[in-house]
C-alpha cells in the first residue's frame, strides 16, 4: 500500500533542473512565505540520509520580532567592525592552490558584477554586511549540530541542507546559504536561543528571488570532470 514518502511523479522541477539551477540568490523579493510552505519544505527535506538514520540536525526559523533583532544586534557589530567568533573553522587557517584561485574567482566575480572596484573596502564591507539582513528575504534558517558529535554527523547535515534548499526550489522559492552567521555565533546563538550543547554550523536565507536585482546575475562556475574525478579500473 503507499505510503506517505511514495515517490511521486508530478513534481514541477526535475531533479536535474533542480541541482543544476540552484544558486546562492543575494536579493528578495518583500513577499511573505507561508508558514505551511515552510514546514513542507523542512519535511520533504528531513528525509536526507543519514547514518543509522540519527538526524543529527536542528533547525531555527526565524521569519518576526527574533529576526530582526538578530540583524540589529549583528549590523551593530559589523559596522563596529567587531572580531569573528566562532566554534568551528570552516575556511582553512591556510589557503593554497587550488583552494585560494577559486575563492577569489567567486569573490572578485560577485565584485564585479555588482560593479565594485578592486580594493573598494568600503563597499565590500556594505555588501558583506547584507547577509545580517538575509539579503531581505522574509525567512532566516539557521543550522545546528549537537557539539558532541561527530564528522559523520555533520557529513549528514550538510545532506540535509542541501536537501532543505532543492525541496524550496520546487516550491518555487530560492535560498542562500551563509556561513557567515557562524562567524558571529555567540551573538547568534544568544538572540534566537540556541542552546551551549548546539553548534551553529550556518544559516540561510529563503524566500522569493527579486529576478530584477543585478546581483543574482551572478553564477559561479564549475569544475570540469576530469578535474576531480578518477576512474579506478
Amino acid at each position: 500500500m503507499p505510503t506517505s514518502t511514495t515517490p511521486k511523479s508530478t513534481d514541477p522541477m526535475s531533479i536535474e533542473d533542480a541541482i543544476t539551477g540552484r544558486r546562492s540568490i543575494r536579493a528578495y523579493q518583500d513577499r511573505p512565505v507561508p508558514r505551511a510552505t515552510i514546514e513542507k519544505i523542512l519535511r520533504v527535506a528531513s528525509r536526507a540520509p543519514s547514518g543509522t538514520n540519527v538526524q543529527p540536525w536542528h533547525v531555527y526559523v526565524l521569519d518576526g520580532a527574533r529576526k530582526a533583532a538578530l540583524t540589529a544586534e549583528l549590523t551593530r557589530l559589523h559596522a563596529a567592525n567587531a572580531p569573528t567568533e566562532r566554534e568551528y573553522f570552516y575556511y582553512p587557517e591556510k589557503w593554497r592552490e587550488p583552494w585560494l584561485a577559486r575563492r577569489r574567482a567567486c569573490g572578485f566575480g560577485l565584485y564585479k558584477t555588482l560593479g565594485i572596484a578592486k580594493g573598494d573596502t568600503a563597499r565590500m564591507h556594505a555588501q558583506h554586511a547584507e547577509n545580517w539582513r538575509f539579503f531581505g528575504a522574509p525567512v532566516g534558517l539557521m543550522f545546528t549540530v549537537d557539539a558532541d558529535l561527530e564528522k559523520g554527523s555533520w557529513l549528514d547535515i550538510g545532506m540535509f541542507i542541501q536537501s532543505v534548499m532543492l525541496a524550496a526550489r520546487g516550491e518555487g522559492l530560492e535560498t542562500c546559504p551563509q556561513a557567515a552567521f557562524a562567524y558571529q555565533a555567540p551573538a547568534t546563538k544568544r538572540i534566537v536561543g540556541i542552546p551551549d550543547t548546539q553548534v551553529l554550523v550556518c544559516g540561510m536565507s529563503l524566500g522569493f528571488e527579486d529576478t530584477s536585482a543585478v546581483v543574482n546575475s551572478f553564477v559561479t562556475e564549475r569544475e570540469p570532470l576530469e578535474n576531480f574525478v578518477t576512474w579506478v579500473d
